[in-house]
């Protein structure tokens, strides 16, 4: 054996190493055991955890992106094992998270052959990474990781699945990693056209009534203090998408709240009002436009977006400017005239008094005789959080709640899983977050529903020891899916209430500190309890069964259609 020469699963913890890996998440099984086995020697450098569920592994990657910016990694085996990986996957892909995933695959020889814990994970995950790629030889791997983590990262960011069949694991190659810093026929940050810039600008100095809306790919371009700088030299007010929330300290002044089905009422109603719509890093997501053929008619559209396939795909624009959005705000900043437009800043002020009246007073500061509301629990959170922490949220109402009613000083503090909507996310995401971000206080805020979908993740808590706070608000329902049967299908609740285990002591058979309130006067000082451990912490608050989230906009209405009731 030649001095140099390791073999693949050795080089596959070589090339983590070399792109400043310290942080795994995965399950072990026979067709992965190889680069276990190399993890088992490396465990001072690579960390690995250990999850209950492959897809937990995922969402901690996906949580750990988020809350830090560097890229995500899952491991796993074959067959199960690579197919429980697809869920995050699929979220990740949709919601713009880097993450590389890598899975164990049978032998070279025996591909196709339906061989023991053989499945095409490349023809499963294709529609849902952003690129991958099969191993079957071992000297591919340096060159196929470097290629993996620079596509996850670079332009915007997705998921990578390497799959590595188990010979090229016991291979051996003589190693030398090179990182990779481009490939042929991938461009992507598209060039910036300084003209369109300049188009941009105008139709924004000329407006009357401008509107900022914008969304993730400002925290993914880390664009934060341009969007800054642009909002307080135009004076124009801006919204966010729930994936663009904490982008701007939510009690900015120019903040004007949350866009889309449950978004605050005057963003939504004055997107069909306004003259000149600058959409800044978003898709234009149909939770977000509401019924398309009615969306900001009246409106010149701006679109500043790194990805040229969102680009008139759902809202034609007047003028799109194609390019990493911080460069492209950089290059807008000189041009923009300084403004207050205190006259349309005023028409926000009078629809946002109408909800504080008729939807968030009622929410916040509900009466006694009124159970306890999930959005005054979130409220008790931002009074011992102070808007710093990191908030994780499920899939549901509470998540609508969470994103309505967080405070945040900083950004990439609200992880959440957006575009899929995935029952389960929060938990394992905030294993993740609290890893990647360990002097940051992290609260997941999960449902009764989705916390029984990745429960045994608590298990991931118990042995790692991992600080998180978790909350659940309780309702005893699929409070999202009763909603809408309340609202829409005549109270016809079907399949959606749920007969609850003791979670209390589920919490505490892992060895995790629990409480359960039941009473509005007990809230705050659980709370704080909470906020003040060291430890993981479980807090149960039993919210009232019924409640609803409003303002909504009902599926396939126009944004100006909202409801506040």
């Amino acid at each position: 054996m030649g001095t140099n020469k390791i073999s693949g699963a050795e080089a596959v913890i070589r090339c983590l190493l070399e792109e400043g890996v310290d942080l795994v998440y995965g399950y072990p099984g026979g067709a992965i055991m190889p680069v276990y086995d190399e993890l088992y020697k490396f465990k001072d450098q690579l960390h690995h955890v250990l999850v209950r569920h492959e897809q937990g592994a995922t969402h901690a990657a996906q949580g750990f992106a988020r809350a830090t910016g560097k890229v995500g990694v899952a491991i796993a085996t074959s067959g199960p094992g690579a197919t429980n990986l697809v869920t995050g996957i699929a979220d990740a892909q949709i919601d713009s998270t880097p993450m590389v995933c890598i899975t164990g695959q049978v032998g070279k020889h025996l591909l196709g052959s339906d061989a023991f814990q053989e499945t095409d994970i490349i023809g499963i995950s294709t529609p849902v990474t952003k690129w991958n790629y099969q191993i079957t030889e071992a000297s591919e791997i340096p060159e196929i990781i470097a290629k993996a983590f620079y596509i996850a990262k670079s332009g915007r960011p997705g998921p990578v699945l390497i799959d590595i069949t188990k010979n090229a694991q016991f291979d051996e190659i003589e190693f030398s990693y090179k990182k990779c810093t481009s490939i042929r026929s991938y461009n992507p940050k598209p060039t910036l056209n300084l003209e369109k810039v300049k188009e941009a600008a105008e139709l924004i100095n000329n407006a009357k009534k401008p509107f900022i809306i914008f969304g993730q790919g400002v925290i993914l371009g880390e664009a934060e203090e341009q969007l800054k700088a642009l909002v307080e030299k135009s004076g124009i007010p801006a919204a966010w998408t729930i994936l663009g929330l904490s982008a701007m300290p939510t009690d900015h002044p120019l903040n004007v709240g949350m866009l889309g089905m449950h978004g605050n009422y005057g963003p939504n109603v004055l997107t069909n009002e306004c003259d000149v719509l600058i959409a800044l890093g978003m898709r234009f997501d149909d939770r977000v436009t509401g019924n398309l053929a009615t969306y900001a008619k009246q409106a010149k559209v701006i679109h500043f977006e790194i990805d040229p396939a969102e680009i008139d795909k759902n809202v034609k624009t007047t003028v799109a400017v194609l390019a990493d959005v911080k460069e492209s705000l950089t290059a807008l900043l000189p041009f923009i005239e300084s403004k207050t437009h205190e006259s349309w800043h005023n028409k926000f002020k009078e629809l946002y008094k109408i909800e504080l009246e008729s939807v968030i007073n009622e929410e916040l500061k509900p009466t006694n005789d009124k159970g306890i509301s999930m959005g005054e629990t979130i409220e008790m959170i931002n009074k011992h959080s102070k808007g710093d922490a990191i908030m994780v949220s499920d899939v549901g109402q509470h998540q609508m709640f969470a994103c309505r009613y967080a405070k945040f000083n900083s950004t990439k503090s609200n992880v959440t899983s957006g575009g899929l909507g995935t029952m389960g996310f929060a938990l394992p995401a905030a294993i993740g977050a609290k890893m990647g971000m360990p002097d940051r206080e992290v609260v997941a805020i999960i449902g009764d529903g989705g916390f029984q979908m990745t429960i045994q993740e608590l298990g991931t808590i118990f042995q790692t020891k991992v600080p998180v706070k978790i909350v659940v608000l309780n309702n005893e329902f699929l409070g999202m899916v009763r909603q809408w049967q309340q609202l829409f299908f005549d109270k016809r609740y079907a399949s959606t209430e749920m007969i609850n285990p003791n979670f209390i002591a589920i919490a505490e058979g892992y060895y995790i500190k629990a409480k359960k309130v039941t009473k509005r006067e007990d809230l705050d000082a659980a709370v704080a309890e909470m906020m003040a451990s060291k430890e993981s912490y479980f807090l149960e608050v039993m919210v009232e069964k019924e409640n609803n989230v409003f303002p909504m906009i009902p599926t396939g209405a126009s944004v100006s259609d909202i409801r506040l009731s």
